[in-house]
């Protein structure tokens, strides 16, 4: 077997397994005596509950609810806050809110169960809108608040914006708007409960185990030590596994402490869309200063639908507003961001985490800003690039050498960009459009430093190394690239690393797989213990922890959020080619170029898959994802109706990978997981609105809506 080395393409440690069938998914496990679990969910998005009749249940079967909890235990669910219930009691705050769980042994009997049973309500008029949540409907969501906003924070730089607006020669004012998106994952949210020497284990498709762990054990009002989490392969993820896995945990873990049996739920595919969290809707006002042809100054008021519960809104609201002047040196800014209470599935981690919905907001901004100029939006765009040094949003600086004037020069040369963006003129049917973006890596803030405080452990047997962290693998291919780290520094073949799912009872917490975080910090850490291990390798079998230690010379004030909110960046740009089919309005996407910097590229045909999947999946976002609410109810509810792109719905992409390494990542690598969703949708949008001679505010953008747009010019 060959030495390993970082540079080397290889194929993905689980490519087999899971090509075969072979890898265990959680409905794959089965337990002697094993009870299935159906949730009984709420059908009202704001009511008093007055009264729940149950049929009778047949012998070995159960109905849990709030009144299962041990006086010692408490109904909330520790997630970053806590005023999340495991199960509703008086009253309920969304549709499909958890109210009980019913246990036994067939699932079609669930199912008639959950069918027959009757719930009376005292029904509300619910708030659904983030405008709903601003005007107030019927009364604030949250008991005892005078408004819905709940959770808000601002950014300020520069001079007091509202000068800087009243002496410029112009102000442009635009409001954008992005909706709600579904995770998709290939596997849906599943989960099993047992019990073992005294503790309760869970199998479960998760992102971050020790979550799990922390969110439900004060049900119980036990340690957390007594809850023991096993990641069982997960199908996929983006960020809907990161918190959501604890609304499944929670009820089995007291259905578990009165049945003691294993217990399994496993939801189906419309139960999956109709029930989970989705990505944040926002709304975002952008209002501009321009003075002798240069923009000087912007005030941006910055709305996400957080949901009826904050979950991660507030920390998911924080990126959106850090990187609300996207990859731009905007000399004064004021930033104000307001996470807003409604009665819909509390909003939550997807992709981005916050960021795509600003970043959409301020590339459009800047595109029908350069239009006003008379300016094409690259050249507008190019000249108001942040710079090394350059000061963010939060009075931080930019450390790293932003290399987009390169990468946009690489893509705007495959693309042939400028000739096309000159003989495209606006509404001639075809488009080409650009946008930049950036994605900062790791937790924002002190994040990492003071709450995580990962670490990350290498133990050896023989010629074997066990890789141990609890950082998960949900198809973005961190095992391979974890085990490609260790297997180079340590200078021996791939195959002799072994890396398995995560265990609590037996790996330390590496902080969750989440927030670009991965390579970047357990990955370092990874590689600080694989230089330990490589020095001592002669002293037989050992075993090397590290803790993460943060760099000097990044300062961040938490109560005031000022300072440097991330250790780097990924920075990106995309340039994407339309063409509008005159008889049906339909867009046809002629050509996709992105150039992505990421500090080093651990494995590229990793990136290469990421980077396809994660633009595809921003294209979708733009222009066919679209999830509306009713009265608390979404409509789309299947594959049939929720419309995700496939791989006939684009061209093959140009790639480029700009080299520039990190100098706190493993081998230069910086986070990239994220980055590459955050910024096609604004390339295709800007392409749409030259194509159709329409300028455009929202997405996602389906045919229904852009035939609306040409109807209302």
């Amino acid at each position: 077997m060959a030495v390993t080395q970082i540079d080397d393409k290889i194929r993905r440690a689980d490519a087999i397994a899971k090509a075969r069938g072979e890898a265990k998914y959680a409905s794959d496990y089965f337990f002697d005596g094993m009870l299935y679990a159906k949730m009984l969910r709420s059908r009202e998005a704001r009511a008093e509950i007055l009264s729940i009749r149950t049929p009778k249940l047949p012998e070995g079967y159960y109905f849990i609810t709030a009144a299962d909890i041990p006086e010692n235990g408490k109904n909330a669910l520790n997630m970053i806050a806590s005023d999340w219930k495991c199960f509703a009691e008086k009253d309920v705050k969304y549709v499909g809110e958890t109210i009980g769980l019913f246990v036994g042994k067939s699932r079609a009997v669930l199912e008639s169960l959950v069918r027959n049973t009757e719930v009376e309500y005292s029904v509300r008029k619910p708030t659904v809108t983030i405008d709903d949540a601003i005007a107030i409907v019927d009364s604030p969501v949250i008991e005892g608040k005078d408004d819905n906003v709940m959770c808000t924070l601002y950014c300020q730089k520069g001079e007091d914006i509202d000068k800087v607006l009243e002496d410029a020669d112009e102000v442009i004012e635009e409001v954008f708007e992005t909706g709600f998106q579904e995770h998709v994952h290939l596997e849906t949210n599943s989960a099993i409960v047992t019990e073992e020497d005294g503790a309760y284990v869970f199998y479960i498709s998760c992102q971050c185990p020790f979550y799990v762990r922390k969110s439900v054990a004060g049900l119980l009002g036990i340690p957390v030590e007594k809850v023991i989490v096993r990641q069982t392969t997960t199908g996929g993820a983006f960020g809907g596994k990161e918190h959501f896995p604890d609304v499944l945990a929670g009820p089995l873990l007291v259905a578990e402490s009165r049945i003691h049996k294993p217990i399994k739920l496993i939801f189906d595919r419309s139960e999956d869309m109709e029930f989970s969290v989705k990505r944040h809707p926002s709304k975002v006002i952008y209002k501009s200063a321009i003075k002798d042809g240069r923009l000087v100054g912007t005030k941006g008021d910055i709305y996400y639908n957080n949901g009826a519960y904050l979950s991660a809104s507030y920390v998911v609201l924080q990126r959106g507003v850090f990187h609300a002047n996207g990859v731009y040196d905007i000399p004064n800014t004021l930033l104000t961001g307001y996470g807003m209470a409604t009665n819909t599935f509390p909003s939550d981690a997807f992709r981005g985490f916050g960021a795509p919905q600003t970043l959409f907001a301020i590339e459009m901004h800047m595109t029908h800003i350069a239009r006003a100029l008379g300016m094409d939006p690259a050249d507008f765009k190019k000249s108001m690039f942040i710079k090394k040094g350059g000061e963010t949003v939060t009075n931080g600086h930019i450390v790293e050498e932003v290399m987009l004037n390169e990468m946009f020069d690489n893509i705007a040369r495959e693309s042939d960009y400028y000739r096309k963006s000159r003989e495209y003129s606006y509404g001639s049917g075809k488009g080409i459009g650009v946008s930049f973006y950036n994605h900062g890596g790791a937790f924002t803030g002190n994040g990492e430093q003071a709450i995580i405080k990962a670490h990350a452990r290498l133990r050896k047997e023989g010629e074997k190394v066990t890789i141990e962290v609890g950082s998960t693998e949900m198809g973005q291919g961190f095992q391979t690239a974890l085990r490609k780290i260790a297997a180079a520094v340590l200078e021996i073949p791939i195959e002799n690393i072994d890396y398995p799912n995560p265990d609590t009872s037996v790996v330390p917490d590496s902080g969750p797989t989440a927030a670009s975080r991965s390579t970047m910090i357990v990955g370092k850490l990874i590689e600080r213990c694989a230089a330990e291990m490589k020095e001592r390798w002669s002293e037989g079998d050992f075993s090397v922890e590290k803790e993460y230690e943060h760099p000097e010379g990044f300062p961040w004030d938490q109560n005031t959020f000022r300072g440097d909110a991330y250790l780097g960046y990924g920075w990106g740009a995309a340039i994407v080619e339309v063409e509008i089919d005159r008889r049906t309005d339909e867009v046809n996407v002629k050509g996709i170029w992105t150039s992505h910097e990421i500090g080093k590229a651990i494995d590229e045909l990793i990136v290469h898959g990421q980077i396809n999947g994660g633009v595809i999946q921003s294209l979708g976002y733009a222009s066919m994802e679209k999830m509306e609410n009713r009265n608390g109810h979404f409509r789309q509810k299947s594959m049939s109706d929720y419309v995700i792109p496939t791989s006939m719905d684009f061209p093959k992409q140009y790639y480029h990978i700009q080299d520039n390494p990190y100098e706190f990542g493993p081998f230069g690598a910086k986070g990239m997981g994220e980055l590459v969703f955050n910024g096609a949708d604004a390339a295709y949008v800007d392409a749409l609105e030259r194509a159709i001679g329409k300028d455009l505010f929202r997405i996602p953008l389906p045919v229904e809506d852009i035939e609306e747009a040409l109807e209302n010019a």
